[in-house]
């Protein structure tokens, strides 16, 4: 599976984005499809992720502001993100997990100015 992700860019604090993330195989319901993020000199860090049209994970900083989810017939997941702060401004990656293995997107970069 190869994943390509858009949708970053430069917004102003409060402002919304949508990411995409689109599939170059089918994606499976029972895929785990799932955003995370990553600030220089820091770990990747999950976003929330999705699986068999639930979403199983939302990290506490982005609960309420950021919404999940994927198209299977479309082979997309996506990432609505709104109220967005300074402290959002990263690099963001979708990732496929299916069973072991492992699939990333070349990540997409979120900026949010003050």
């Amino acid at each position: 599976v190869q994943l390509q992700a858009s949708g970053g860019g430069l917004v102003q604090a409060g402002g919304s984005l949508q990411l995409s993330c689109a599939a170059s195989g089918s994606l499976h319901s029972i895929d785990v499809v799932a955003w995370y993020r990553q600030t220089p000199g820091k770990q990747r860090e999950l976003v929330a992720s999705i699986m068999n049209g639930k979403i199983i994970d939302t990290a506490d900083y982005v609960k309420g502001r950021f919404t999940i989810s994927r198209d299977d017939r479309r082979n997309t997941l996506e990432l609505q993100m709104n109220s967005l702060r300074p402290e959002d401004t990263a690099v963001y990656y979708c990732h496929v997990q299916r069973g072991r293995w492992s699939y990333w997107g070349q990540g997409t970069q979120v900026t949010v100015s003050s």
